[in-house]
């Protein structure tokens, strides 16, 4: 959706690696501040999830702005797309996100929103790279004049004005009053805020991972570790669990059985729900990892499906450039531009729970007339910031040739660095699972060989 800067040991954008630290964060707010004030921004909004680091970062971004010129409005731990919305709903300029998503409390990161939830312009991004770049190796950074300096201000309702934009996205006429439901907050941004939107809406919630101390986040919990809530669905003889992750712009659940509903799963039950009562524009966006089984789930239904490259922003572009509104990854983040314009954890959870009730059948019958097809994505960790580079060696190249011959036309093979972390990611789905697992490991001992 928008340029992004983080890392685990520095801040990582175009312009390079730096470490995270007041110094940095207070120049990429001093060179944000000025470029967008030189279009008439007067005001931010800044947001941030539970990770300790957030604090510093905040009020070292603070002044940056108001060096700049521009005023301030600090919301406190909120979730990414409760910053997109509530940028709008305060007339605030642009909006700033302070987190670094699912990654560990050790990392942290700088987002950057337009006043309608979208990103930045290119034109735009490219300026303030160019005046931090200025700032960082020149240490060159003017400071507005003294009257012109920007003001800071906190907004106490920010929490209550989001949860109420979520339940407005759940249809009047249902209610969550018959179900139990175990939510996982991941310890992150949506700890004060997702029980409260299940709980208002009827449902009867058990809270986990509900209690962030700043280092706990994402820890062994949320969308990227299900563990603790498949046992606690299970323990509460739970209806299902819902998992978010620190920034709550992904989202998991649990069904009734303690078996997990992954992202392909959700975007297959929202399709299907929309096709039954014509809520559907066009299609469906995946990514290159989706899970075969959606696409042919989805051929099943006479529903169209495209693949965008891995990235939320891309499939967001991918939805307007066709006009469809319903997309996602496997991960957990889930467009539904109908609802909001960039992934919102919760609010893709409400249209779950919607087609729920509508359906009238539980969540592991609801997922049913989806299979998906034995998929492995084995994670290679790098000693160095290579990935493209071992990717096209030939002892890669080849091996991937090699896993691609076994797998013919009942399998493939995707590799690709991560975009927040030294790894290459390395997929490989087919029709048999033995094969999946041998031509994965095969491709990744090629990987290992050459990093």
């Amino acid at each position: 959706m928008s340029r992004k800067y983080f890392g685990t040991d520095g801040v990582r954008g175009k312009v390079g690696t730096f470490p995270i630290t007041p110094s940095f964060a207070m120049k990429l707010g001093w060179a944000a501040g000025t470029v967008l004030a030189s279009t008439g921004t007067k005001e931010v909004l800044i947001g941030k999830d539970t990770r300790i680091s957030g604090y510093m970062l905040e009020s070292a971004m603070e002044a940056g702005f108001s060096a700049a010129g521009v005023n301030v409005a600090l919301v406190g731990p909120m979730p990414t797309p409760a910053v997109a919305y509530l940028s709008s709903t305060f007339r605030a300029d642009a909006g700033v996100v302070i987190s670094a998503s699912h990654n560990p409390f050790y990392d942290n990161g700088i987002k950057f929103f337009s006043n309608d939830g979208t990103k930045l312009t290119d034109a735009q991004e490219l300026e303030i790279e160019r005046l931090l770049d200025k700032a960082l190796n020149e240490n060159a950074m003017d400071c507005a004049e003294s009257a012109t300096l920007g003001k800071a201000r906190r907004i106490d309702d920010a929490a209550g004005r989001y949860i109420e934009f979520c339940k407005g996205t759940f249809p009047k006429h249902l209610s969550l009053h018959d179900l139990k439901i175990v939510v996982d907050s991941a310890n992150g941004a949506a700890y004060h805020i997702a029980p409260n939107v299940y709980s208002e809406l009827g449902a009867q919630i058990i809270s986990i991972n509900d209690k962030p101390d700043g280092l706990n986040i994402n820890e062994n919990c949320g969308a990227t570790q299900l563990d603790s809530l498949q046992a606690a669905v299970l323990e509460h003889k739970a209806d299902l669990g819902i998992a978010l992750d620190g920034d709550a712009d992904r989202v998991m659940f649990v069904d009734g059985k303690g078996e997990v509903v992954d992202g392909d799963e959700i975007l297959f039950i929202l399709a299907q729900e929309a096709k039954a009562t014509e809520e559907l524009e066009g299609g469906v966006v995946g990514t290159l990892m989706s899970n075969l089984g959606l696409e042919l789930a989805l051929k099943e239904l006479d529903i169209p499906f495209k693949r965008a490259k891995v990235g939320d922003r891309y499939v967001v572009e991918q939805l307007k450039a066709t006009g469809w509104n319903l997309g996602g990854e496997g991960s957990g983040h889930i467009l539904s531009l109908n609802h909001a314009s960039t992934g919102d954890g919760i609010v893709a959870s409400l249209q779950v729970l919607k087609a729920l009730l509508e359906s009238g059948v539980s969540l592991a019958e609801l997922k049913s007339d989806m299979t998906k097809l034995p998929q492995l994505l084995i994670n290679v960790k790098l000693r160095a910031d290579n990935a493209d580079e071992i990717i096209a060696s030939e002892g890669v190249q080849a091996a991937v040739k090699d896993a691609e011959g076994v797998l013919a036309e009942n399998g493939r093979v995707l590799l690709r660095k991560s975009g927040t972390e030294p790894l290459i990611r390395v997929m490989v789905e087919s029709t048999d699972l033995d094969m999946t697992k041998a031509q994965a490991e095969y491709i990744a001992e090629a990987v290992r060989k050459a990093g």
